[in-house]
């Protein structure tokens, strides 16, 4: 007995339902995933005023179909003294972990693959493993630029771990679980996203850090290591790198995200019988619209900013994003501890952690402002005087 088919009335073994469910998030993830590259062309084309793919398919929508045939068709070629199963298994390594934390999330009431209570947890804990296979692409490929790449994309993976498991970690505070079901219940009437404004932001930068887009794309900057560790890759086993792990990371945070932060199908009407047996139409609906707005903003931040140098990349996270998201930890502590009318412990997580975001946010910008012209001006006026 299973709640997908309990829909349509149709009991089902539970091994059964567990397979085709896979197979529906196998096939959701490709149709979504090719229509994510067309749109953040588009878009990102529209931010730098011009058209974007128009060749291919009416208005180019047949540009991703086009792109996957070639990659299917191209050659593919492995270096000669690559290790050979490293350099096979390598980008599998890679996409397995991010397929496989789809597998835990519930994209409306009741569906799922499966149900666990260490949700938030696992799926924490799975993407971190996709680390090994970066590590894995560059030391196989026996290339001195894929070896330097993997180097950088583990410093930077490890490191925005941990604002990531920070971020979550003080939402599961406030929502007293683990469970992803129980995390979206709990916001039928304030999302976490007015609770905990910085996590949420602490989140959005994490994920574009472990997915290695703008402005956190050093590790694949063509300008500095050509193709990061994935280098030597090409048909089919760059099209898993780039096409299926990275946009399929990108629409699952972004779920994660809906879910966590802006109340998934539980916020702002809750779950209602208005639809009657189509109730779930609705909520599939509400759960995409919310994942595809975090999606249109981590592709206008990458279209926005520029890359940062591999040290900014990292002395943003240890020293900025780290100890914010240990203070909004401890600062969640402390309001739940001591705060015992639920209005008023609401109240006070939503000033803290608005407080903090603003003062991060003023660190940020004390920290990227560039001085203005007079400053210039004057700074080379002082340094000819001394000499």
């Amino acid at each position: 007995m299973t709640l997908l088919w309990g829909i349509f009335g149709i009991d089902m073994n539970v091994w059964l339902d567990a397979f085709l469910r896979l197979q529906i998030v196998v096939i959701v993830m490709t149709v979504t995933v090719m229509g994510l590259i067309y749109l953040e062309r588009k878009f990102v084309g529209r931010i730098q005023m011009r058209l974007g793919p128009m060749r291919t398919g009416p208005f180019g929508t047949l540009q991703s179909i086009a792109d996957a045939l070639k990659l299917l068709t191209k050659e593919d070629v492995r270096p000669a003294t690559a290790d050979f199963w490293l350099f096979e298994l390598a980008p599998y390594v890679t996409f397995v972990p991010v397929f496989m934390t789809l597998l835990a999330l519930p994209f409306m009431e009741g569906w799922f693959v499966r149900d666990l209570q260490l949700g938030l947890f696992y799926i924490v804990a799975i993407s971190g493993v996709t680390v090994i296979g970066y590590l894995m692409a560059g030391w196989a490929s026996d290339n001195k630029y894929a070896l330097l790449g993997a180097v950088r994309s583990a410093a930077q993976l490890i490191s925005y771990e941990i604002p990531l498991i920070l971020g979550v970690l003080a939402v599961s505070m406030v929502a007293g679980s683990l469970n992803l079901n129980d995390i979206t219940r709990q916001q039928d009437t304030i999302p976490n996203l007015l609770l905990q404004p910085l996590p949420f932001m602490i989140l959005l930068i994490a994920i574009l850090a472990e997915l290695s887009r703008r402005p956190f794309d050093i590790p694949i900057g063509e300008s500095e290591l050509v193709g990061g560790p994935w280098v030597e890759y090409s048909g089919i086993r760059w099209s898993i790198i780039f096409a299926l792990t990275e946009y399929a990371g990108l629409w699952g945070f972004s779920i994660l995200g809906a879910l966590v932060f802006l109340g998934g199908w539980q916020f702002p009407f809750g779950t209602s019988s208005f639809w009657g047996d189509f109730d779930f139409l609705y909520q599939l609906v509400l759960v995409f619209t919310k994942s595809f707005f975090i999606i249109l903003t981590m592709m206008w931040i990458s279209a926005t900013f520029p890359r940062l140098r591999i040290d900014q990349l990292m002395a943003f996270c240890w020293k900025v994003l780290l100890p914010f998201g240990f203070l909004q930890v401890l600062v969640n502590g402390i309001v739940l501890t001591y705060a015992d009318d639920e209005t008023v412990r609401d109240v006070l997580l939503f000033l803290t952690s608005g407080a903090l975001l603003v003062v991060m946010t003023y660190a940020i910008y004390l920290a990227t402002r560039q001085p203005s012209r007079e400053e210039r001006v004057g700074s080379m006026i002082a340094a000819r005087s001394a000499q």
